[in-house]
Formats: C-alpha cells, structure tokens, sequence
C-alpha cells in the first residue's frame, strides 16, 4: 500500500469517527473500537513493511556492489586475455619468420658438399702450416745433434740454498755467471766468469742485483742480457728483466700454465724456463692432459708463444728437463733421492723417439737436483744438486739416431 493512500484512508477514518461521535450513538462506540484497533494494526503493518524496504534496499545495494565488482574482475581478465592473445599473436609472427628465415638457409647438398672440401682444403693448410713452422725452426740453424750421454760430473762450489739455480748466459761471447738462491727471492748474484765464481777471494766480487719483482720456482734462464722468470704470486706470468738496469722489458702470461707444478719432485717450480741452439723455450704441466709436459718455443723479443708441443712425458717422478736441439729430456728420480736418469725425450723434429732410446744415467751422486740448465756453447749442464752448483759434460752425435 502507497503512502498516499494510507494518509487517505487515515483521514477518511478520522472523519467517520468525529461524525459518528458528534452522532453521540452509543450503537457506534464498539465500531470506533474496532477502528482504533484496526489503525494500530495498520500501523504495525505499515512499520513492519517499512523495515521490510529498507532490508530490501539494502540487499539491493549489496548485490549492486558484487555485480560491479564482478564486471571489475571480470574487465580485469578481458584485459589481460587480450594481452596474452596479443602476445601469442606476436610469438606466433616471430616464429614464421623464423622459420622462413630457416628455410632460405638450410643449406643444399651441394652447398654440404662444398663445405666439407672447404673446411679439409682447411684442413690441409693447418697441417702445411705446421709442417712450416717446423721446418723454420729448423732452418733457422744447423741443429742435428742428440744426447749420447752424460760423461763426466764437476762440482764446482757449495753456496746458497739447498734450492735454487745457476747458469751461464748462452750468448755467444758472454762469460758471466748467474746465481739464484732459493725459490722467493728478488736477489741476483752476478759473476764476472766461472773463475771469479769459484774464486774465494776474488777481485771481481758478486754483483747484487735487486729485481723489480720476486721470483717463483727455480726455472729461470738470462739470455742476451735479459733475465726471464716466472713471476712470483702469479700463476703464469713470465717477466723479461734487462739486467743493465733492471727494469722490467716485457711480459706474458702463458696459457694453460701453472695449475700444477711442473715436476712433482720440485713442487714450487710451475715454469721452468730452458734456452738451446734454436732460442727460448718453457717448459710445463698440463692438468687437463694427465700431468703430461708441455713444451712452447718462446719469441725471445716479444716473448709471443710461437709454437706449442703436447709430449707424452708424465712430470711424475720428474725433477727437471733440459733441450738439445728442438728435443726435450725428462729427468726422473725418486722422492727420497738417487741417481738421476733420462728416461722420457720428446723431438720437435719427430726423428728421435722416446721408446727407441735407451736410459740414460747421470754419473753416479744419489741426491736430487732442483734445476738443471744446457748451455748450447759449452755443451754442459749447470745443475744444483742440493746446495751443490755442478757441471756435467754431455757428448752428442749428429745423426740424430740415438745409439
């Protein structure tokens, strides 16, 4: 019922009642009752019905804020559906490409054909290259000769550390001795000869040279005025020193160096430098090829890596190694010391094999040698055995067939 309609009904009861009460009828006194009850009773329902509205029109509202949340999420998704569509559709193009773009260059069997005489044209030329190389280092001087044997021992003087090294400079002219103690140090003695070396009380003391940086290990060579050695604290770092006023010329780290040492019996030692007839030589241990000895030809002006040898010597066992003419020895002893032996050779030249040469001795001093040094000049090896500076006199043949 409309609020109108009440507020006419109200009106039209209120006015029966007045006229029927002006009537003063007494007939009328029980309707004017039941009117006033049926007021109040409309009243209830008109209070009841009112709350019944404003439930539903709240229940209205809470249903239009779900319904406008829903459309929320629900433009939310559209909007992300779409962009994930746009997305696909993006992928989908770039994967036509593609695959377009693959097909114009899957190569045809032909095309395979020429590739495969390319890379062993390729090939081939590598192989000449390396067949060049060899054969420069060769031509660059008269070099047949091959270890025949280790004749005679010389002990020259006792000095230093029970560890360290000592050499001549190999360059033609040059009698001045080197001497470095230890394996850390930053301290070159330098001789004027042999004599004043093994002289006591000679006129031409020791020159002390303090080097810019310490060096590590006893593979250390002086060739031509200039010192070469492994940096110390460095892994591979080799450092070329003029000795004229110390200073550091150049440097080179080499590759695949210095992981492990070059020979298991000198430990601190992970390059040792080696200088022959054909020039500057490095010698080290390769992890990743079961510990073998690895041999590079060094450019003594720019100490660029000229060239590399994978041998088949283990550094097990090893103390040291020395070159005669491209060809690599490998002397072995024991942990507890012994007689020296060459037991493994590798030739650059390919014309001496390991497996066809026989051992050879040292003559007999059962200690252990911490570097061992060739001198192309002399034909000697400087060594230094426990303390002990020693010569050895070696004899070679020049056929390069090992008898």
């Amino acid at each position: 019922m409309s609020g109108p309609a009440v507020v006419v009904l109200l009106l039209s009861l209120l006015l029966t009642l007045t006229a029927v009460q002006a009537q003063g009828s007494s007939q009328d006194s029980f309707i004017i009752q039941y009117l006033e009850r049926r007021l109040v009773q409309i009243e209830e329902r008109l209070n009841q019905c009112e709350q019944n509205t404003i439930t539903v029109t709240q229940k209205t509202y809470d249903l239009s804020s779900e319904v406008r949340g829903s459309l929320s999420s629900l433009t939310a998704l559209r909007s992300e559906m779409k962009n994930q569509l746009d997305g696909v559709s993006v992928r989908v193009d770039r994967m036509e490409r593609e695959l377009e773009y693959l097909e114009n260059k899957i190569p045809t069997q032909g095309d395979i054909e020429m590739e495969e005489a390319l890379l062993e044209q390729q090939i081939k030329d590598a192989e000449l290259d390396l067949l060049k190389t060899k054969a420069k280092i060769k031509m660059d001087r008269d070099c047949s000769m091959a270890l025949s044997q280790i004749k005679s021992l010389k002990i020259v003087k006792k000095a230093g550390d029970a560890s360290g090294s000592w050499f001549k400079d190999p360059t033609a002219g040059s009698e001045k001795v080197y001497l470095l103690s230890g394996f850390y140090n930053n301290t070159l003695l330098e001789y004027h000869s042999l004599h004043s070396f093994t002289e006591k009380n000679s006129s031409t003391p020791a020159k002390v040279l303090q080097l810019p940086f310490y060096w590590q290990g006893t593979g250390h060579v002086v060739y031509n005025g200039f010192l070469y050695y492994h940096k110390a604290d460095t892994p591979n770092q080799i450092l070329k020193v003029a000795l004229l006023n110390t200073t550091v010329v150049d440097s080179t780290l080499l590759p695949g160096a210095g992981r492990i040492p070059v020979y298991s019996l000198n430990p601190n030692t992970y390059l040792d430098l080696a200088v022959d007839e054909l020039g500057l030589w490095v010698i080290h241990a390769d992890a990743e090829y079961e510990g073998k000895l690895v041999v590079s030809k060094l450019d003594k002006a720019s100490l660029a890596v000229e060239y590399t040898w994978d041998t088949q010597c283990p550094s097990r066992d090893a103390e040291g190694a020395f070159l005669i003419c491209g060809t690599l020895y490998v002397v072995y002893n024991t942990r507890y010391g012994g007689r020296s032996t060459v037991q493994c050779l590798y030739d650059i030249h390919n014309t001496i094999h390991s497996e066809e040469s026989p051992v050879l001795f040292f003559p007999k001093r059962y200690t252990s040698h911490s570097s061992i040094h060739y001198h192309p000049g002399d034909q000697q090896l400087y060594a230094w055995d426990d303390g002990y500076q020693t010569i050895y006199h070696v004899e070679t043949i020049s056929d390069r067939r090992v008898i």
